[in-house]
């Protein structure tokens, strides 16, 4: 099948972001604006009650919560499902529209739940979405078929894994080490720990996903 780059315009600062706030310990989340969406999965509430952030939706199937509040509108789900609570809040985020999902509280902890976040930024990614996984002075994001643009400014390593047999048509500009029009394989780890130059920084993929992380606290999801 024949792969089409999609621009990074798809996805500019100024649409609307659903925010989902999982269990799992973070460092620093960006306060949303008026106009987004903010989701408690389970034990993510107590993470937003603990920093006063008011909570739109609160779903899961409420096994890491002692308490259910009163305050909040529920949506509980049975605890034998196919779903992660954090992927059905990107599925809910979806439905209602959201192109652009900023994900906390899903990195650290349990390895196996941290795994199932990073397939949801590819979820999201195949759907013309864009997801950033925020935690652990880190930030995970996936390209398919399209590129990223992060602004000049960042420092430190950053590192693009394939997701999937291969990526191909792989340009990586403005960081220590470049590449052009390579192919990358999900067995060969040719992205890691690459450097930002304090230059704007494109990582684009002709056919195929990236998995692009960078270390990085305080990140706000508005400025890419």
């Amino acid at each position: 099948m024949r792969c089409w780059v999609r621009w990074q315009s798809c996805w500019r600062s100024a649409m609307n972001i659903c925010y989902i706030v999982g269990a799992g310990s973070f460092d620093v989340m960006h306060v949303p604006n008026a106009n987004d969406f903010v989701i408690a999965a389970d034990g993510g509430h107590s993470h937003l009650l603990r920093i006063g952030q008011p909570v739109d939706l609160l779903l899961g199937d409420f096994d890491s919560l002692d308490v259910l509040p009163n305050d909040v509108q529920l949506m509980r789900m049975p605890p034998e499902k196919d779903d992660t609570d954090t992927m059905l809040a990107v599925k809910l985020g979806l439905e209602k529209g959201f192109r652009r999902f900023a994900i906390y509280g899903g990195l650290g902890g349990r390895l196996d739940h941290t795994m199932a976040n990073v397939q949801a930024l590819s979820h999201l990614a195949m759907r013309d979405a864009r997801g950033f996984l925020i935690g652990e002075g880190m930030v995970l994001t996936a390209v398919r078929d399209g590129e990223l643009l992060i602004p000049a400014g960042k420092t430190g390593y950053i590192s693009v894994f394939c997701m999937g047999d291969q990526a191909t048509g792989v340009d990586l500009i403005g960081l220590r080490y470049p590449l052009h029009d390579a192919t990358l394989t999900q067995d060969v780890p040719l992205g890691v720990s690459n450097e930002f130059t304090n230059k704007d920084a494109l990582i684009r993929v002709r056919c195929g996903t990236l998995l692009v992380m960078w270390y990085e606290t305080g990140f706000d999801p508005n400025t890419i």
